[in-house]
């Protein structure tokens, strides 16, 4: 988009279009901001940003972060965007690259997309196996505990981590759940570097997943790619070696949102 788009012959926003172009730069961010921090890109005063953030917030679009005075996308603006991405023209070609990582592997495959609290799965393709694990499109499953989840939050800067594990309750899911958070920052750090994440029966008991990122054109995660089976068929190390059949499927899912 042109840096200039939506403004007048005088550099300023339209008043038609202000609360537009504002919550289009709360999303770029990609972080919570507060309205002084965008008095200069906006070139607005100071108490229009205010109202416009305050209006953006009482509607659902923008939501405070916990420190009170910083603003992140909410409960509209985070479904504006799932509704965008599931649009028809762009599905159609996401399944047709879903299916043909699914077929490769011979797993159920999917696409999650982070939530307020947790990875809500945004597309999926069945394995043709009778056996296989129930997560239907909509399913909402939480981040400490699940391959997308972990992905999602090694992508985090390390201070957001730190500040979802202050807060997070890590309750006892599966076999293989991490309790402890000591245990989830090492293994979130060691996510992190490897580039992409596991479920070793931490969300469901007999399950094994492993996941990586989709990321848009500024290299930040926008959804995860994963793969999950019952252990009767692959355990996590047999899972793992498909790590370059999903990188090389996220890579096309990258190129395709970026277009």
């Amino acid at each position: 988009m042109p840096d200039d788009f939506g403004k007048d012959r005088e550099g300023q926003i339209p008043t038609t279009l202000r609360l537009l172009v504002l919550l289009e730069e709360v999303a770029k961010a990609g972080v919570p901001v507060t309205p002084s921090s965008l008095k200069d890109t906006l070139n607005l005063p100071k108490p229009t940003l205010h109202r416009l953030f305050n209006t953006a917030e009482a509607a659902g679009f923008l939501q405070r972060d916990i420190d009170g005075r910083s603003y992140g996308p909410g409960p509209r603006l985070r479904q504006l965007s799932l509704n965008t991405v599931s649009s028809q023209r762009l599905r159609t070609v996401r399944l047709a690259i879903l299916r043909s990582v699914a077929e490769k592997i011979g797993e159920t495959c999917n696409i999650a997309t982070p939530d307020r609290d947790g990875m809500i799965y945004l597309d999926r393709v069945e394995t043709h196996w009778p056996l296989r694990i129930q997560l239907p499109v909509g399913t909402q499953v939480p981040f400490y505990c699940t391959a997308s989840g972990k992905m999602y939050l090694s992508s985090l800067r390390p201070a957001y981590f730190d500040r979802y594990l202050s807060t997070a309750t890590l309750d006892s899911r599966a076999p293989g759940t991490i309790t402890s958070k000591a245990d989830l920052k090492a293994e979130i750090e060691t996510t992190r570097k490897r580039g992409y994440s596991t479920d070793d029966q931490e969300f469901m008991e007999g399950m094994a997943a492993i996941a990586v990122p989709i990321l848009d054109n500024r290299k930040r995660l926008v959804s995860t790619l994963s793969v999950h089976a019952p252990l009767q068929r692959h355990d996590l190390a047999g899972l793992s070696r498909s790590v370059n059949t999903l990188k090389a499927a996220a890579q096309e899912l990258t190129a395709l949102i970026n277009s």
